[in-house]
């Protein structure tokens, strides 16, 4: 579905047909994941250019979109290494084909992201890990992937713990302050998706993701088109019943 509405290739009827029935409920959906995409690539790009970040930890990576992290990150320093996470064997198998000409500096696992203590132990983090540098760890557009019982927010502490200091964080989920429309929404999508997926929050709920930590370019989390933008024709929403709501923070 994502991909579909990103405008890409790799979806079927189902996905599509799944699409056009969330956009009934929420006209700004097509909106927002291209606003999230654009946020992805702005974030990356000010930690490559202006943090000299050189290490992403791409968590629920999904199908390799354009332009991809490791492409951004690159442009900045050709050396920057890129570790992609996702549980789908369909993503791995497109991740490592699109990636196997770049393998001294990109990689990509299949592994679950809540399996923290799982990812931290495979021989690709620990090179990631080499020499101690700042590693940005990417949560966009999947911690409402999790439902609360999963506890999304000991998910990010516990990543952050296993960071460098002065490692970073860059997080967005899709929010809403309308009880109602999170209620519908949340509900469609796990009907879609056979139960598979967590729910969309409130921007306070959201905002719990950053405590602790130090926030980046803007004082409290952000809808994402707002932070750091690069033009005046970046994406906007056209109505704004839900948001990717976010932003960029440094871990103390």
């Amino acid at each position: 579905m994502y991909d579909h509405l990103l405008g890409g290739t790799d979806n079927y009827p189902a996905d599509r047909e799944a699409c056009a029935d969330l956009l009934r409920i929420a006209p700004s959906t097509r909106e927002v994941v291209r606003i999230n995409r654009a946020f992805l690539t702005r974030a990356v790009r000010y930690l490559s250019a202006e943090r000299g970040v050189r290490r992403f930890l791409d968590h629920g990576s999904g199908l390799p979109t354009r332009p991809n992290v490791h492409e951004t990150a690159q442009r900045a320093d050709p050396s920057a290494r890129v570790l992609y996470i996702d549980r789908d064997p369909i993503v791995h198998a497109h991740g490592r084909l699109l990636l196997e000409e770049d393998l001294a500096t990109t990689a990509v696992i299949e592994a679950d992201i809540r399996d923290t203590e799982g990812i931290f132990g495979t021989s690709e983090i620990e090179r990631l890990l080499e020499g101690g540098e700042p590693v940005a760890a990417l949560f966009v557009s999947v911690l409402d992937c999790l439902p609360d019982s999963d506890d999304p927010w000991q998910l990010v502490r516990e990543v952050a713990r296993h960071l460098p200091a002065g490692s970073y964080l860059v997080i967005s989920q899709l929010a809403s302050d309308d009880p109602v429309l999170r209620e519908r929404v949340t509900a469609f999508m796990r009907e879609t998706v056979g139960g598979a997926w967590g729910q969309v929050r409130s921007l306070q709920e959201v905002g719990r993701f950053f405590d602790g930590f130090e926030m980046l370019r803007h004082e409290a989390p952000v809808e994402v088109s707002e932070w750091y933008p690069d033009a005046e024709l970046s994406p906007r929403q056209s109505t704004r019943e839900w948001i990717g709501y976010g932003g960029v923070a440094r871990i103390p």
